[in-house]
């Protein structure tokens, strides 16, 4: 008797749900053929965004000696001299470029060299508007020993932001780069920083725009 009682609760569940999904299933076909049109565009346009983000052109690199070009795509927001001790061992000049969300997000290595550090640093996500957040941020370090101006070390710090919490390098230590050269990718709004040393002339102004593998950051006579 129990058992059977069982069973006549065990389908009586079944009918519920089964009537529930088909419920479920009529309105929201009613819903995708009413808002099918929206649905689509809204769709197409996230394809459209996907699609512009990671797009990635090619650079038209300058070939005159004794340039570094800038890695990044994006603005120019802070020159100033800092003290960066892992690549330039002491101080130097930095140059940092913020790559907001609808910038290229493709980095291009700067001189051409080998790279002669790869350090990674774990950290948190804050905004990559903020000129100090390399302080806090998840970031790569990247040394490049130069011979395109020769005996030269020049360095970048490739930074996550709030949206972007993935670097993907395509470089490693002992690597060699040239000018130019795609080295990695940052999703969606991020920052770089180029450490140069004191001597270099700096090219470029607060405020610019740059364009990665292609901008003169800066030259040495």
């Amino acid at each position: 008797m129990l058992a059977a009682l069982k069973l006549i609760i065990l389908g009586l569940v079944t009918v519920i749900v089964l009537l529930i999904v088909a419920w479920l299933a009529t309105h929201i076909a009613a819903f995708i053929l009413e808002f099918y049109g929206a649905l689509f565009g809204l769709w197409l346009l996230f394809a459209l965004f996907t699609l512009y983000f990671f797009r990635d052109p090619e650079a038209l690199t300058p070939t005159g000696p004794n340039l570094v070009v800038s890695p990044a795509h994006g603005k120019v927001d802070v020159i100033d001299t800092v003290t960066e001790p892992d690549v330039m061992g002491g101080e130097c000049k930095r140059i940092s470029i913020f790559l907001s969300v609808i910038d290229i997000h493709v980095q291009n290595a700067p001189v051409t060299g080998r790279i002669a550090l790869f350090k990674h640093t774990p950290g948190q996500y804050l905004s990559a508007t903020r000129s100090n957040c390399a302080q806090f941020n998840e970031n790569v370090l990247v040394g490049i020993d130069s011979v395109e101006p020769r005996g030269e070390k020049i360095g970048l710090r490739l930074i996550a932001g709030l949206i972007a919490r993935r670097i993907v390098p395509w470089i490693s230590q002992n690597d060699p780069v040239q000018r130019g050269e795609r080295i990695s990718l940052i999703q969606f709004g991020s920052r770089v920083e180029v450490y140069l040393p004191i001597r270099a002339k700096i090219k470029v102004a607060l405020g610019q725009r740059v364009v990665g593998g292609e901008t003169v950051l800066a030259s040495f006579d």
